[in-house]
């Protein structure tokens, strides 16, 4: 069996050129890649493709089914959960500081919960897809005395099924999501559907 010949260093020079000639070709696809997606989050307020603000308004039908539980936490550190509002009728809020129709109803929202605290009712906003700086500062500007969370990853809106926003659902004392509303609320609908779920 032959010898390997040593390699010379001008043929070192010449691999290790080749192999960086590699590697860049690999980086600047990937490179591209998270340009347009960095384009892609900035030009829609960072959000993902496929959510947006809801252009339909009102109740959808939906099939009552047991909701689903999540355990997350307020911007300041308050643990929320679902399953510690058992017993409760329970509205989910979904919403975002760039989303004008949630900054239309915010105060409303606001308003009915005041009336309705103490009756065993709790609302809970998820904001989706927002940054926590605006997610406190919309909080702070309407006032919001309910829990309000972050849902950075999306990850309780995917569960819910979340197209759009504003999204409401409303839960009823045994846990049930008995309604889903698209679109903001006005107070009136508010109050009425709140009052039939706490009717005996």
């Amino acid at each position: 069996m032959g010898e390997l010949s040593p390699v010379s260093p001008s043929e070192r020079k010449a691999e290790t050129r080749k192999r960086n000639l590699i590697i860049v070709a690999a980086a600047v696809p990937l490179a591209a890649l998270f340009a347009v997606l960095g384009w892609a989050l900035s030009s829609t307020g960072g959000t993902p493709g496929g959510l947006g603000v809801n252009t339909s308004f009102g109740e959808v039908s939906i099939a009552e089914e047991q909701a689903q539980d999540f355990v997350t936490a307020t911007l300041t550190g308050e643990p929320v959960s679902l399953a510690a509002l058992e017993g409760k009728v329970v509205l989910l809020d979904f919403w975002a500081s760039w989303c004008q129709p949630c900054r239309v109803e915010a105060p409303e929202l606001a308003q009915v919960y005041r009336e309705y605290q103490g009756r065993g009712v709790e609302f809970v906003g998820i904001a989706i897809w927002d940054h926590p700086t605006n997610v406190a500062g919309h909080i702070q500007e309407f006032d919001l005395p309910y829990p309000n969370v972050l849902d950075g990853n999306g990850k309780i809106g995917i569960s819910y099924g979340v197209a759009g926003i504003p999204e409401k659902f409303f839960i009823d004392a045994q846990g049930r999501v008995v309604r889903k509303f698209l679109g903001p609320i006005d107070a009136d609908n508010l109050r009425d559907n709140l009052d039939r779920l706490l009717a005996p």
